[in-house]
């Protein structure tokens, strides 16, 4: 009869131990506001690199990614036709007039179409002669791609611009500008659409460091030096 009220009086004091502890201490006594406790404490969020978009030249917009690329005269491609190399395969230069030539195939116009367009193309023409032809368009240099300047340089011409390239970077191209060059009535002309823009570019302002004046080309551009 005594174990009973023993074994109660033990459990009540365990409880009340569990209970004290878990109670939260007071907090210390400063004039600090909670709201502003919390947001002291409050974690701040991390953003990753990749979320953080990353701004983009509008003046490369005539670059266009390789999925869009087209090929145009002179770009040399790698045709594969699988399982029939080498009679089949070539390294070949598209022509001045945008065709090039296989066996087989004979004449095919390249300039103008994307790899993948062209690659649909062979395969059809192909079909005729093989079961199933698995063909292979591959880019392997670029020489289509063109800005011309022209006027007072001391080598005045086309040329390649596989990358993105300054107004002054295809100035420095053409072995620089002539002693009597008009260095501050430089235009670029921009066909868009149907229409030629001028763009007024001021070799002055540039060379004096205002870089925001030295712009970025695009293919098809004319730099015209008076």
């Amino acid at each position: 009869m005594t174990v009973r009220p023993l074994a109660f009086a033990v459990m009540s004091l365990f409880v009340a131990t569990i209970v004290f502890a878990q109670e939260p201490t007071s907090a210390p006594a400063d004039n600090t506001p909670a709201s502003a406790s919390a947001a002291v404490i409050a974690p701040v969020p991390v953003i990753p690199a990749a979320a953080i978009p990353t701004p983009v030249n509008p003046e490369l917009r005539g670059f266009k990614a390789a999925a869009d690329f087209r090929i145009g005269p002179e770009d040399l491609l790698d045709i594969l036709v699988w399982k029939n190399c080498p009679e089949l395969c070539r390294t070949i230069p598209v022509r001045p007039d945008g065709k090039m030539s296989l066996p087989l195939v004979n004449d095919i116009q390249a300039a103008g179409l994307t790899p993948g367009e062209l690659r649909a193309q062979l395969t059809e023409r192909l079909a005729v002669y093989l079961p199933s032809p698995e063909v292979s368009v591959i880019v392997r240099e670029v020489h289509s791609v063109k800005v011309a300047v022209v006027g007072a340089v001391k080598m005045p011409g086309h040329y390649e611009v596989n990358s993105p390239a300054t107004v002054l970077e295809l100035i420095a191209r053409a072995q620089g500008l002539t002693d009597f060059a008009a260095r501050d009535k430089i235009v670029v002309l921009r066909q868009d659409g149907t229409t030629t823009k001028r763009i007024a570019f001021n070799y002055r302002k540039v060379a004096e460091g205002h870089d925001q004046d030295n712009f970025y080309v695009r293919p098809g551009d004319i730099i015209v030096v008076p």
